[in-house]
């Protein structure tokens, strides 16, 4: 049986490229996403849900579940970004991005890790980002969801030191994705969204006593 990877928001961008690099080692895997339109091929178990709530993250746990397959790696990559400042955002633009970017990963993880320290082997990946540790004026409720998802992946990572399960957290900066549709900058400012699957994998492929714990990517001329 292949092994098998979780990745939320993985039917585009880096949680996409991520499925492919995966798949192209010989994983299965489970794509959430919600809409998984025209994703479908060999190893590919799409699930739509949305996981800004609790009803959809129970739904995705329930699938994998069902399948009665180890979880081998859970990429939590599913994020939202709303610009503004704390000051003049929307009501409940808080609560929207708390709920995307930090509970779908906690939920989504206390759901699957519990087997991954019965069996002590597994990997998380919390993808994270620049805006984890630089703060910037538009960032307002993103730039604090995203502080405290990388403080809950080295919360996880001393937790689960003893039990044989890697964490990492991924810092990647601007990434030519969709969500830069429009921009009047060059491709070439940015970086690729296989620049990140491809750092993944690395940190995957380790040996099983050394853990890369944070990996920070950045365009090469820098954040923009």
């Amino acid at each position: 049986m292949n092994p098998l990877i979780v990745v939320t928001g993985g039917s585009k961008g880096i949680g996409r490229a991520i499925v492919d690099r995966f798949v192209g080692e010989g994983f299965d895997a489970v794509v959430c996403a919600r809409s998984i339109n025209g994703l479908h091929g060999p190893g590919l178990l799409p699930f739509t849900a949305d996981l800004s709530n609790r009803t959809g993250v129970n739904a995705l746990l329930e699938y994998i579940h069902s399948l009665n397959r180890p979880v081998d790696v859970l990429v939590n990559n599913t994020g939202l970004f709303l610009p503004g400042q704390i000051q003049d955002e929307a009501e409940g633009t808080f609560e929207q991005l708390m709920n995307t970017n930090v509970g779908s990963a906690y939920h989504l993880t206390r759901g699957l890790v519990g087997n991954m320290v019965s069996r002590r082997q597994g990997h998380i990946f919390m993808m994270c980002s620049t805006a984890s540790i630089t703060a910037y004026t538009n960032g307002g409720s993103y730039c604090i969801s995203k502080f405290a998802l990388l403080g809950m992946s080295r919360v996880l990572r001393e937790e689960l030191k003893p039990h044989g399960v890697k964490v990492t957290a991924i810092l990647p900066g601007a990434t030519f994705t969709a969500s830069w549709e429009g921009t009047d900058l060059p491709e070439d400012r940015f970086m690729k969204p296989d620049d990140v699957a491809n750092s993944v994998w690395a940190a995957y492929s380790l040996s099983k006593s050394a853990v890369v714990e944070e990996i920070l990517i950045r365009p090469q001329l820098g954040d923009i």
